[in-house]
């Protein structure tokens, strides 16, 4: 993607508020890398509610998660290596690390490059969705509201 094309998308869903918020957010925690933190900064500095920044971005980067997690529960390994990218050798490797952890791993889904692979691994073992679900919205509610601080310490 060039970069005045990020630059028109991100200026599409800030004009959206809170939704093109959470529609950034949908898309970074799922299969399409995007960048919800771009979009936050703009909107808070616009002037828009922190905290209802901080939700929206939560409950869309949870839902784009949850495909992941769906996309493994579904089984389909040459499925999750075409569309999201991540190899059978990682999604085995994260399984192998994640057994006897369960559910509660899925709080560490927000970091880069593993945390899809969580996702993906956590649904391919068909762990506790009630579980899962709490806690991947716990560790991307932590980074929101990580991401938030620094951007209000940096304004």
């Amino acid at each position: 993607m060039d970069a005045a094309w990020i630059e028109s998308l991100v200026q599409l869903l800030t004009d959206w508020g809170y939704l093109g918020l959470f529609i950034s957010a949908l898309l970074a925690g799922s299969i399409v890398p995007f960048s919800s933190e771009l979009v936050m900064g703009a909107l808070v500095a616009m002037g828009l509610e922190p905290w209802l920044c901080v939700l929206a971005a939560t409950l869309g980067n949870t839902l784009g998660g949850l495909t992941c997690y769906w996309l493994g529960r579904l089984g389909r390994i040459d499925w999750i290596e075409k569309y999201l990218g991540v190899k059978r050798e990682k999604v085995e490797r994260v399984q192998r690390f994640l057994q006897g952890r369960g559910a509660l791993m899925a709080f560490f889904a927000f970091l880069p490059f593993v945390g899809e692979a969580i996702a993906v691994a956590l649904g391919f073992m068909r762990s506790n969705l009630w579980l899962t679900t709490v806690s991947m919205f716990a560790g991307k509610l932590a980074r929101y509201v990580a991401m938030l601080w620094a951007i209000q310490s940096v304004m």
